[in-house]
């Protein structure tokens, strides 16, 4: 069991647990996530790691309510356990394999769009502790929607806040202040974005623009955590690619985000997870390869 041992609401439906996990927190990395149980018949939920204490053996988790199994998450209390708590799973975010030297003298900027600053967070604070000093962009729809900001101001190079309707920080989306910044001079060698799909494709098609390269996360479209489901299925470039085996981070410039954003409407019903079956043959399963 794996005990709840603080809980806090960030802002409406959205919430923070910190979690003793010994041995996920020993060996996990920025950029990884965990797939949590409530009970032995609960649902699986695959959940990015926000942040890790190696010593004291604790792992923290941010979570939004989306369904029945999140609901009940969140009535979850201090003292509480989950019954499983399974990780670290995926891949280690990239900058985590490069030198610290080469890290060093590359401008890198992060842009967060809402729960995604979650994982945005470990990856920033991560550089932080190397001496790296990266710019990030936090996004949402409005002030009462932003999460983590204090958290993020600690660890960022510079941090820049914008909101949709303007209450507060900038005014706009994420992409603006990133026109505006490199308006006003900066220069990016590398661009990380984690947020809702329809943020990051559009950040992506910015990017590209800019030529700047461009790493996303698409632990948003995970469901199943294991490849098995088939949720996660996305094409990078020429190839299918299973966020939750291969990823979650990918190169933002190949993915196919018109497709992925199509399967996340059709994978909702059981007639289009049937359709997608059928489309996809072997290629619709990452684990088994086949659609029972």
């Amino acid at each position: 069991m794996y005990k709840i041992l603080n809980k806090r609401e960030l802002t409406t439906n959205i919430y923070l647990m910190d979690v003793e996990a010994k041995r996920v927190a020993k060996s996990c990395q920025p950029g990884q996530f965990v797939i949590v149980r409530m009970d032995s018949e609960g649902e699986r939920i695959p959940l990015t790691i926000c942040d890790y204490d190696r010593e004291k053996g604790i792992i923290t988790i941010v979570f939004q309510i989306v369904g029945a199994a999140t609901k009940m998450m969140a009535n979850l209390k201090e003292g509480d356990a989950f019954h499983d708590f399974v990780g670290p799973l995926g891949c280690a975010s990239e900058l985590v394999a490069e030198d610290i030297e080469e890290l060093k003298k590359k401008n890198i900027l992060f842009i967060a769009g809402g729960v995604g600053t979650a994982p945005v967070y470990p990856q920033v604070k991560w550089l932080h502790e190397h001496g790296i000093a990266a710019d990030v962009i936090v996004g949402a729809n409005t002030k009462d929607l932003l999460i983590l900001e204090k958290e993020m101001e600690a660890v960022a190079g510079n941090l820049y806040v914008t909101t949709d309707d303007g209450s507060y920080g900038r005014s706009g989306m994420v992409t603006q202040t990133l026109k505006d910044l490199v308006a006003e001079g900066k220069q990016y060698d590398v661009c990380i974005a984690i947020g809702p799909m329809i943020m990051m494709k559009f950040v992506c098609l910015l990017t590209k623009e800019l030529n700047i390269p461009t790493v996303v996360s698409l632990n948003p479209i995970m469901v199943d955590g294991t490849g098995m489901c088939g949720a996660c299925r996305v094409t990078v470039g020429d190839k299918v690619k299973f966020a939750c085996v291969d990823g979650p981070e990918f190169d933002g410039h190949l993915v196919n985000f018109d497709e992925a954003m199509r399967r996340q409407l059709m994978y909702k019903t059981e007639e289009g997870r049937a359709l997608l079956g059928l489309e996809e043959g072997d290629t619709h399963h990452g684990g088994c390869g086949n659609c029972n």
